[in-house]
């Protein structure tokens, strides 16, 4: 029989600990470790009215249990996790006490019933259920008069029944949907055990529970869209499924997510001909997200009418029952033999099963790297609609005076739409529309409201642009960026309307610049616009481990490196690490550059010291990213692809677990260049890590 509880937790709170005094040789990390948590005991009692016992305590981050058998017999002490403990009751019911213990010596306790009766079990009442969120997963409880314990025979030739105490929760993950015969036996102290049986229907979650995944930012002008909710539609497809066809379309929303569903499928076409044809010769990338609960085999074949030619990409083995972003460089097509991407009209898919293969598809469309901008500051900005974009403090960077979070940004809309135009005939002007934010100073009440002359574009404006010193220069009575109080002789109304102001700008990226203005003694305003055609990215650029204390650490919760935080010694320690650069490409590309050093652990095969880096988790990999804004995560994809620490993933820590492919953190900014990111290795044990852009 096996356990149900939390052997697995354990070993990665164990594994988490041992690697934290691995990593460093100060142990003062140990006093702030918190007192266990998930204590839980099994038991198992023998069916021969003789009251024997089995107790099996468990929990996270203990080291061993005192168990109190609550029948005035001697405590059993410093019990290691996992071990069996057994002990011979009289028939009754009894409260035995498990005390767990930590490292550093805090405890938590357990109350658990335990009642021996030489009764058989009565009265069972068992309830099989489908998980509602795991395809083919069921979910079974029991309970019973004068039980102790329950087991379950999921009704699979060679599976072993699985054990757990009366009234908790046992589940299962068929490889099969399908009727199966479902025994539970509920035990009690008695010879005599009580059984149920049921003939169950398990059942596959047939379709995606969650939206498809939120595409990479990119300008509109980079993308040829045929469908997405994210991108304006470029390509009239006049057929999602082509009458040569073989299978059943069916149109529906996920989360409100547009998606396209095939149901036993063999191939299927897709049509756009003539002047929907699509010229991908501009193009670098075609993208698809797919979800099928059962294809083993999917192919993606585009045809070129013009020429004649076509080209077909196979994926085997991609992950079921999840979103995979795929991604093929037009290269692969071109290599595999199409002789012209200028006229492409038909999209053809193809997988197995034959015939009966099931999926669905959502965001197609062909992509390339960022094209051309307007040079200079020519076109249309605004301020970038994130956290951190409009601050002020004592240094450039540093906005710690006042920085716009999240809900300030919400709170202020009127604002973030407010643009500034700058014409390629110098001309300047304030758009604020019909309301901007009008502060106290201007007859408003810090609050959405009409704009106030002659802050309200009104009055004619030139610009300046110095790209050598770096520079813009507003001509005007009332024109300005960012803030119109904010002006180089101090704010108004302290000082006098100023008839030009200049502004300190950096272009961070093709649509992005940085603004600031020092104010006087060294106070500056700041402003972080983007120009209007594409999504402001938040992610885009380089970043690197915060090069201070706590900014590598790891805990029982977020925000909490009481496990272990790498203070300052060890940061100066890990030098070739803190310069590990993490690189967003505005292109959805991320690549893990570590120079020619980086640290390197010991279950790498290195010594805990500077080393050369140790594939796959040295950058020879492609790597693409996608940013979630909305469920505030970013998704890696690539072998050997990671942020913060290589062996930390979503489902534990290497190398007790396999390579994977993909890893989902999630991600916090607390300004323009400073995010804080975490993941959970499992067992609510978080690595924590805060980066900033250089």
């Amino acid at each position: 029989m096996k356990l149900v509880k939390y052997v697995f937790s354990i070993c990665l709170i164990a594994l988490a600990i041992y690697g934290c005094a691995q990593d460093d040789d100060n142990t003062n990390f140990v006093d702030d470790v918190p007192a266990p948590t998930n204590v839980a005991v099994n038991l198992v009692v023998t069916q021969d009215n003789t009251g024997l016992v089995t107790l099996t305590p468990l929990a996270q981050g203990v080291t061993s249990f005192n168990i109190d058998f609550g029948d005035g017999s001697d405590v059993a002490s410093t019990v290691q996790p996992g071990i069996d403990i057994e002990h011979v009751y009289l028939e009754g019911i009894y409260q035995a006490t498990i005390t767990a213990i930590g490292i550093n010596g805090l405890t938590t306790t357990l109350i658990q019933e335990v009642a021996v009766s030489f009764n058989a079990p009565e009265n069972l009442v068992v309830t099989i259920e489908n998980d509602a969120a795991v395809s083919r997963q069921v979910n079974v409880t029991a309970s019973a008069d004068f039980a102790m314990s329950f087991e379950v025979d999921f009704g699979i030739v060679g599976t072993e029944p699985i054990m757990t105490n009366i009234g908790e929760t046992i589940s299962f993950s068929y490889d099969v949907a399908g009727t199966y015969t479902v025994l539970v036996t509920a035990f009690s102290a008695a010879i005599e055990t009580t059984t149920f049986t049921e003939e169950f229907v398990v059942t596959e979650i047939l379709q995606p529970l969650t939206a498809a995944p939120i595409p990479a930012f990119r300008a509109d002008s980079d993308v040829i869209s045929m469908f997405s909710n994210l991108y304006d539609l470029d390509v009239n497809v006049s057929s999602w499924r082509s009458e040569w066809s073989t299978s059943v379309l069916t149109d529906l929303q996920i989360e409100g997510n547009d998606t396209k569903f095939y149901a036993d499928a063999d191939f299927v076409g897709v049509e756009f001909y003539g002047d929907d044809a699509v010229n991908a010769t501009q193009m670098d990338a075609f993208h698809l997200d797919f979800w099928s609960v059962n294809a083993t085999t999917f192919r993606i074949k585009l045809v070129d009418l013009g020429v004649g030619t076509e080209a077909e990409i196979v994926f085997e083995d991609l992950p079921q029952n999840e979103w995979v972003s795929i991604d093929i460089p037009m290269s692969d097509f071109t290599d595999a033999g199409m002789t012209s991407i200028s006229s492409i009209q038909q999209l053809i898919f193809s997988g197995l099963p034959t015939g009966t293969f099931d999926f669905f598809i959502d965001n197609v469309y062909f992509y390339r790297a960022p094209g051309d901008v307007p040079e200079g500051l020519e076109g249309t900005w605004r301020m970038a609609p994130v956290a951190g974009s409009l601050g002020i403090g004592p240094a450039v960077g540093d906005v710690s005076f006042f920085s716009c979070d999240a809900d300030c940004v919400e709170l202020r809309a009127c604002y973030y739409d407010d643009t500034y135009v700058f014409g390629s005939d110098g001309s300047f002007s304030n758009d604020l529309g019909t309301e901007s934010w009008i502060e106290g100073w201007q007859g408003g009440g810090d609050s959405c409201g009409a704009p106030v002359a002659p802050h309200d574009g009104s009055n004619p404006a030139t610009y300046i642009y110095d790209e050598t010193a770096g520079t813009v220069t507003l001509n005007g009575i009332g024109a300005y960026i960012g803030l119109a109080k904010a002006n180089n002789q101090g704010e108004l109304p302290a000082v006098a309307v100023p008839s030009s102001i200049i502004y300190n700008v950096s272009l961070t990226g093709p649509n992005a610049m940085d603004v600031n203005i020092d104010i006087g003694g060294g106070v500056y305003w700041q402003y972080k616009l983007v120009r209007d055609g594409v999504t402001a990215n938040p992610l885009s650029g380089t970043w690197q481990m915060a090069p201070e204390a706590g900014a590598l650490g790891i805990g029982p919760a977020v925000g909490d490196v009481s496990f272990f935080s790498c203070d300052v010694d060890c940061v100066v320690l890990r030098a070739c690490y803190y310069d590990d650069n993490y690189v967003f490409g505005t292109d959805g590309s991320f690549t893990n550059d570590l120079g020619a050093e980086s640290w390197i652990e010991g279950w790498q095969g290195g010594t805990d010291s500077c080393g050369t880096p140790v594939a796959p988790h040295d950058g020879s990999n492609p790597a693409t990213y996608v940013y979630n804004q909305a469920a505030g995560t970013i998704t890696l994809n690539g072998a050997g692809s990671y942020i913060g620490l290589a062996k930390a993933n979503n489902q534990g820590e290497l190398p007790a677990v396999a390579l994977p492919a993909a890893i989902t953190y999630n991600v916090t900014f607390v300004d323009a260049n400073t995010m804080n990111v975490n993941i959970d290795i499992g067992g609510g044990v978080f690595w924590q890590y805060k980066l900033v852009k250089i």
